[in-house]
């Protein structure tokens, strides 16, 4: 899979304040580097979502590898990087420690004793580790009778098992932001570790490079819209916001980018998501804020439904609304609760009277 990074949607409103939506992918054991900054709106892959035997091909075919094996020395970064034999044996340590929790995977989706005696066999006539996992991947997902059916079938759910392979995948993440200074100074730097500082700069490369699109008052910052849709969400921006919102919510799966556009799943998506709470692939759609030009040539807020205090601020975004802030109940599900025990509470009601 490699290090990757692109623009989604790239907008800048007529005060001048830009909102920036990337799709990234790094090494998984980041994540929590990446999401120490608060001002970012995201969603990314889930370990809880994808299947076990889509990871376990993934990290045997494209596993995350480091590209330098710095040597350890006091403080936060590392030495020098190794290089010739002991750079290939750190290499050769690393796939090993993967293949040691691939095999731990596997037996807790299946069975100790079964991944035992299938690898034995499988070594024995020649084959080799890859390939037998592949080979157990491709079984899992045809849901093999022969493995399925074992009385000794553990079958543990992969939000426990992907777990023991984080360390060796590759992350996807749908990150939203019109604050973006901080995260540059700090993760383009050289005392960033090397697999964040990678990311951080082709983002920044990528955000040199990139003209935002003017969005008018009334328009929206739609990541994901497809080309032929663009003229369907001027007259219809509500659903648009809906539908690119779902879009952003199925990295979990890793299937946002499949280029089929589905408009009815996208919409009927949207509503499970708003109606289970599932609130924060709502912000990666935003609207220009009305801001008033003063003298002295900048903007200040102008109090609005959405901010009434004129702070200029909407959820982590500044200058722009999230449509998230513009739904009902979306900062306490809780709420969405309540009002599902009076409707049903009611119903009962009228179905017994």
């Amino acid at each position: 899979m490699a290090y990757k990074a692109a623009i989604v949607a790239d907008s800048i409103s007529e005060s001048g304040i830009r909102i920036t939506t990337f799709v990234v992918t790094f090494w998984r054991a980041m994540l929590s580097e990446f999401n120490t900054h608060r001002m970012f709106s995201r969603n990314s892959a889930s370990s809880r979502a994808i299947p076990v035997f889509k990871q376990l091909r993934e990290i045997m075919l494209d596993p995350f590898i480091p590209r330098e094996f710095g040597v350890n020395k006091p403080g936060m970064q590392a030495g020098a990087p190794l290089t010739g034999t002991l750079h290939l044996r750190a290499i050769a340590l690393w796939l090993k420690a993967r293949d040691n929790a691939v095999l731990s995977a596997l037996q807790m989706i299946t069975s100790p004793e079964f991944i035992e005696a299938e690898v034995g066999a499988w070594l024995a006539k020649g084959g080799d580790f890859q390939s037998f996992v592949l080979d157990i991947a491709d079984r899992l997902e045809a849901k093999d009778p022969s493995i399925v059916e074992r009385d000794d079938f553990l079958g543990i759910h992969k939000g426990l098992a992907n777990r023991l392979l984080e360390p060796f995948m590759w992350h996807t993440v749908i990150v939203t932001a019109t604050e973006w200074e901080n995260f540059f100074a700090l993760r383009v730097s050289e005392q960033a570790q090397q697999e964040i500082r990678i990311i951080a700069t082709m983002m920044k490369e990528l955000s040199d490079a990139s003209t935002p699109t003017l969005l008018h008052e009334g328009e929206y910052h739609l990541p994901f819209l497809q080309e032929n849709e663009k003229e369907w969400a001027k007259e219809h921006p509500e659903e648009a916001a809906r539908a690119v919102a779902a879009r952003c919510a199925r990295v979990s799966y890793l299937t946002h980018d499949t280029g089929e556009a589905d408009l009815k799943k996208d919409l009927a998506l949207a509503e499970r998501l708003s109606s289970s709470g599932h609130m924060s692939p709502f912000e990666h759609v935003a609207t220009p804020m009305e801001l008033e030009f003063v003298e002295g040539g900048f903007f200040i807020p102008k109090a609005t439904k959405y901010d009434p205090k004129a702070t200029g601020w909407s959820g982590n975004f500044y200058g722009w609304t999230q449509y998230r802030k513009t739904l009902p109940h979306e900062d306490n599900f809780a709420e969405v609760l309540v009002a599902i025990k009076a409707a049903e509470a009611k119903q009962k009601a009228v179905t017994t009277g």
